[in-house]
């Protein structure tokens, strides 16, 4: 059975006579967790942004689940994104920033989106606006809505930013009880430890190309 879920085939984006991504192939498949390392400005969330379709490639292409992306579909199906930090709108409480998130789709319930917050350690019944939240507590908003619609792939960059101990041994079950339920999950991270600890392969990025 076909276990490939994302390819990257010659992926190239430049912006401004600057190339960003240099000619990319990788492949991503299903039950795996992936990490990306690099330093700042290596490119590892522009490759992010190019596998959810929110660049476009100058030369190559990003195939999801055998579609095209920015050919046969704008953005790739069944992904959960955490690209960067994570933008809320401050007035509200986290568990009414998921709902207007959950109503773009409509493909989940009240329910889940309680059993995401309770997943990354926050209570669904916290009145606080967002603008109150903590940079950690932020961070874990951020994850429950990169897995409350219980997608296929997910993606994660820089997914322990912010967190306190517990909330690293938080996420870091979370991500593998994610890998057993054969999702497709791809992570950058400046902990060697999350690396070593997570992931069944490691790519280096450095200057938009894939270190080998």
């Amino acid at each position: 059975m076909e276990k490939t879920v994302i390819k990257f085939e010659n992926y190239t984006k430049v912006i401004k006579g600057v190339t960003i991504l240099d000619n990319i192939n990788l492949k991503f498949e299903k039950g795996k967790i992936y990490g990306l390392i690099g330093r700042n400005g290596s490119g590892k969330s522009m490759l992010f942004k190019a596998l959810c379709g929110l660049i476009k490639a100058t030369e190559g292409k990003v195939i999801v689940n055998n579609k095209e992306i920015g050919k046969d579909v704008d953005f790739p199906e069944n992904i959960g994104i955490l690209i960067e930090y994570p933008g809320f709108l401050e007035h509200i409480n986290g568990f009414s920033n998921l709902e207007y998130l959950a109503k773009i789709q409509n493909k989940i319930t009240d329910k889940d989106i309680i059993e995401a917050l309770n997943i990354v350690g926050l209570d669904y019944k916290d009145k606080r606006s967002v603008k109150k939240y903590s940079l950690g507590m932020k961070q874990r908003l951020g994850i429950a809505q990169a897995i409350m619609e219980d997608p296929e792939i997910i993606v994660l960059d820089e997914p322990m930013n912010g967190l306190d101990k517990d909330g690293v041994k938080v996420i870091r079950e979370l991500i593998l009880n994610l890998k057993t339920r054969d999702k497709t999950i791809i992570l950058a991270s400046h902990n060697s430890e999350d690396i070593k600890l997570l992931c069944d392969e490691v790519y280096e990025i450095d200057r938009g190309r894939i270190e080998l």
